[in-house]
């Protein structure tokens, strides 16, 4: 007995050594721009982690960031961000200057904010964006973009395979936007690591059954599926009621409470794996901590900046990029478990030594959110 803990703890070791790659957080900037005939205003929100990177934020090299040090870098940063982002209209170039920078706080750390402001040579009907930041140190990083026209507001994501886009300043048409925010839900799923690592301690036992303090494998794939079906449709309808109430802005909650209370909810239901206390209401539970995901998502937006001429549009499109990003995982998932769910590699490695793992790196997350800590071993890892 005393060997067989001795390797599940080194396999939990193992996982947990390799999780960090999975778990770094793709770099993002906020890009907000609003076109008033010629004329061009902007914010343009860079991480300071990622200004790090390019022009060298720190230094002193103790690895605080100061305000006089990220002051002391103000005309290197502008120049840096300034070489990798050209606006165009009409084939001819719209320069931008930065007239103020400040720092502001995302969920994920401090940001630079740069104020931008520019002129085009006539009324901008097409706005073309070339966007490289960052392009010759992470291939990964992307530029979430807001163009804002009047009442009118459509969104981009800027990334290496479409680096350079033609945004109609009138906006896109309503399909065109709802395919974009089907995109972008489907990218916030695959990338949100805590939501996945919830959704895969909910989905971990489905193959199994909990019978004389053993997990036992289950008799058919039916049983199976239904259990995960009940599971990702309480997810689901949970998250989409206070994603929907968060974006229209009926209901808000702090998003520091709201990180911290979702690395909690990935740490309970993965210790439930391990000492099982609830399989009966697992579905309830996939509901209760399904609305404070909702929560979770609705910070996406609000980055992201909705639309208001097509908000039913935006939020259900972005729902239902979500559901698509989930229902590729458990397709990956589920066939995969039900093949492995007899054998000690599943029942012990997987399923106990998983669940350990993800238990373990959920505290580090809320131990880091709630506590507004930066743990050495983590702080570049889930930054």
């Amino acid at each position: 007995m005393m060997r067989r803990w001795i390797a599940l703890l080194g396999a939990c070791a193992a996982l947990l050594c390799a999780a960090p790659a999975m778990a770094h957080k793709p770099s993002d900037s906020y890009l907000n721009l609003e076109v008033k005939g010629q004329r061009i205003e902007g914010r343009w929100d860079i991480a300071l982690r990622d200004l790090e990177m390019a022009v060298g934020v720190d230094g002193d090299g103790d690895g605080n960031l100061t305000w006089d040090e990220v002051r002391a870098r103000h005309d290197a940063i502008a120049a840096y961000a300034l070489a990798h982002l050209k606006l165009a209209s009409g084939g001819q170039d719209c320069p931008l200057q930065v007239t103020r920078q400040l720092v502001d706080h995302h969920t994920d750390g401090a940001y630079t904010v740069l104020m931008l402001s520019g002129a085009c040579a006539a009324p901008v009907d097409t706005l073309t964006v070339d966007y490289t930041l960052l392009a010759e140190f992470d291939p990964q990083h992307k530029g979430l973009l807001a163009l804002k026209n009047g009442a009118t507001t459509s969104t981009a994501i800027l990334e290496p395979g479409r680096a350079r886009q033609d945004l109609a300043v009138a906006g896109p048409g309503r399909w065109r936007q709802f395919a974009e925010y089907v995109r972008q839900g489907v990218w916030h799923i695959w990338i949100g690591f805590d939501h996945i690592l919830f959704l895969l301690s909910l989905l971990l036992p489905a193959v199994l059954l909990y019978r004389e303090r053993a997990w036992v494998g289950r008799d058919g794939l039916k049983p199976a599926a239904f259990d995960v079906i009940r599971i990702v449709t309480a997810f689901t309808v949970a998250h989409s009621i206070t994603l929907t109430l968060a974006a229209l802005g009926v209901l808000a909650l702090p998003s520091r409470l709201v990180e911290s209370l979702i690395a909690a909810s990935v740490i309970v239901a993965a210790l439930n794996n391990i000492r099982p206390l609830y399989q009966r209401a697992r579905v309830l539970f996939a509901f209760g901590f399904g609305l404070l995901h909702g929560f979770g998502f609705a910070s996406v937006l609000a980055d992201l900046g909705l639309p208001q001429d097509a908000l039913l549009t935006s939020l259900v499109g972005f729902n239902v990029g979500v559901e698509l990003g989930q229902l590729a995982i458990v397709a990956v998932f589920l066939p995969l478990a039900y093949l492995l769910r007899n054998g000690l590699f599943y029942r012990r490695l997987i399923m106990l030594g998983g669940s350990a793992t993800i238990a373990l790196v959920a505290a580090a997350w809320l131990a880091e959110r709630a506590l507004d800590l930066r743990l050495p071993a983590w702080s570049t890892l889930f930054a």
